[in-house]
């Protein structure tokens, strides 16, 4: 499942590409024709991101939510658009260029109110600048359960997946079966701004990469990563190789229902 950076990127390149421009939407599949009747020929205002979630604004008619899940994919592409296949869910153009949609876990016209209700049961997201990361804090510091399970679950922060969330923890030393409780609100604070850093260059470069300078490749002497998730990472889809910085077997274990990595080695804390 994309991580809360692709979904910020979606939102920048729909504004960037259709954003103040009237286009053309359709639904070659069929599951949302209805929907997307009354969106034709309107202007796409405006597009915004809420962790997972991605959100497009239609002139005088509501919002489109998406939320892609395991299996959707978005294709941008040119004008003049090729003939759709019927997998494609929904399909916006202009003279410009075009963007299909497809396999999403949800694509429905909405409400402002009930927009308003999906960010509400959001947690604050690190990619959100108005969002306030002691609404987590809150939560986290009350909470019995691992700061690993609490920082995939999208009610207490958005955006965080799994790469995310085994990466941060390793870069603040964190054994990730520690309770939220058991955190200072130092922790918790560097641990926000870390992950407001990282998932910045996330949605800049559009790939994950967590590594600091001194441990890149370039600076270690080490072969580059090839996995096709990109990017250089410390534990993720490490298992049982040794840890760039102490050596140690990276351990991989199954934690609500998700695989986490992490380094007995330098995850003490």
């Amino acid at each position: 499942m994309p991580e809360g950076h692709t979904i910020h990127r979606l939102a920048a390149d729909h504004r960037e590409r259709f954003g103040g421009r009237r286009v053309r939407v359709s639904s070659p599949q069929g599951k949302f024709a209805d929907s997307a009747a009354l969106l034709d020929g309107t202007v796409l205002e405006t597009a915004e991101a809420h962790g997972k979630h991605l959100f497009l604004a239609f002139e005088g008619t509501g919002w489109v939510h998406i939320h892609l899940g395991l299996f959707g994919k978005v294709n941008f592409g040119d004008a003049p658009a090729p003939p759709p296949t019927d997998t494609v869910r929904l399909r916006i153009a202009d003279a410009h260029g075009h963007v299909d949609l497809r396999g999403p876990t949800t694509c429905a016209l909405i409400t402002d109110a009930e927009k308003q209700a999906i960010h509400e049961r959001l947690g604050p997201d690190p990619l959100r600048d108005a969002d306030d990361p002691d609404r987590a804090w809150r939560r986290i510091s009350a909470s019995r359960t691992t700061i690993a399970a609490l920082l995939m679950d999208q009610k207490v922060i958005a955006g965080v997946g799994n790469v995310y969330r085994a990466e941060v923890l390793f870069r603040h030393g964190i054994d990730p079966y520690r309770a939220g409780k058991d955190l200072t609100a130092g922790e918790w604070h560097a641990i926000w701004t870390d992950l407001r850093e990282l998932m910045r260059e996330g949605v800049r470069l559009n790939r994950i990469d967590t590594v600091r300078p001194e441990h890149t490749p370039e600076a270690m002497g080490r072969p580059p990563r090839v996995d096709d998730h990109g990017g250089e990472v410390y534990v993720y889809r490490r298992a049982h190789r040794p840890c760039h910085i102490c050596a140690e077997e990276v351990r991989t274990a199954e934690l609500a229902n998700r695989n986490l990595f992490w380094c007995p080695g330098c995850q003490t804390h």
